[in-house]
């Protein structure tokens, strides 16, 4: 009796798990289209079923675009270094023993979230232009970037698609000249943050229901479609379209790609360069760094 109570509760929190993923990617699909670039339907050359998805962190930028974004809000006094490290401490030991504490993550996330309330989008994206200027600007891999122009240059629309904020995900998204971005939606009402998540942190299965949402919206044909990722956490998202790309691939998902004969290409310059890949992504990335994604951990530090 105790073991069948065990595996009905389990099947709950999967089948509430998979419609937080849904309501995340609907949203992160609405936020993406709003917030998009126009595109002239009436151009020659625009391929309107094709388009790109390209992961960030690692894939598109070296190391985590939430850990550059908080290093430049902490330099700010935006909040303190010691809470910038007792959310990566979390996300530390999950990455370190394979096991996630879901205490960790509840209070973590709630935490998080609880710094939001209160803020403004326009705070947020203001900072956020000063901070990808002074961080972000020199870490983004030229390799990817050239295959992001590539889909552009064939006419076709190009995303990102990442736990991070949706406002800054659309902010790296402007200054690469791509057509948007899918990211995390926090609740706003008349542009304050609320301190909540529309649906979930858009990571993993939610980052494939808001390519199928976004593709809905936009008339796209998956098959014809190519996404682009450094995680096997983001083999939903690289199994939902027709063509998947490993890009900097971690060893599991380089070994899934070999398996299902994805392309595989590699922007790391040597094994040095791949070390400093590593840490800033186990501080910044994950679980508990969506959580403070989520959150953008943009309490100001006590005087």
């Amino acid at each position: 009796m105790r073991r069948t109570s065990v595996v009905i509760g389990r099947a709950r929190r999967r089948d509430e798990a998979a419609k937080r993923a849904e309501i995340a990617g609907a949203a992160s699909a609405e936020a993406a289209v709003s917030g998009a670039a126009e595109v002239n339907v009436y151009l020659p050359g625009v391929d309107l079923t094709a388009a790109a998805f390209f992961d960030v962190d690692n894939t598109m930028m070296v190391g985590s675009s939430l850990f550059h974004f908080a290093r430049g809000l902490a330099a700010r006094d935006f909040f303190s270094t010691s809470d910038l490290f007792r959310f990566a401490g979390r996300q530390l030991r999950f990455r370190l023993w394979g096991k996630e504490n879901m205490n960790d993550v509840a209070d973590a996330r709630e935490e998080a979230l609880s710094f939001i309330a209160g803020r403004t989008v326009e705070e947020i994206v203001t900072m956020g232009e000063e901070i990808y200027d002074d961080l972000m600007v020199d870490k983004i891999y030229p390799g990817t970037r050239k295959l992001a122009q590539q889909h552009l240059d064939a006419g076709q629309r190009v995303w990102l698609v990442t736990a991070t904020p949706v406002e800054l995900a659309q902010l790296i998204a402007r200054r690469l000249g791509l057509t948007g971005a899918l990211g995390t939606v926090a609740e706003n009402e008349d542009g304050v943050y609320t301190g909540k998540l529309v649906g979930e942190l858009l990571h993993g299965a939610a980052k494939a229901a808001a390519i199928r949402a976004i593709a809905a919206r936009e008339g796209l044909d998956l098959r014809r479609c190519t996404a682009y990722s450094d995680s096997v956490n983001d083999v939903p998202m690289l199994s939902v379209v027709g063509t998947a790309v490993a890009v900097n691939p971690d060893s599991e998902l380089r070994d899934v790609a070999r398996e299902r004969g994805w392309q595989i290409r590699d922007f790391r310059s040597s094994a040095k360069t791949a070390v400093k890949v590593g840490v800033p992504s186990v501080l910044g990335v994950g679980i508990i760094g969506g959580a403070v994604a989520a959150g953008f951990a943009v309490r100001r530090k006590r005087r």
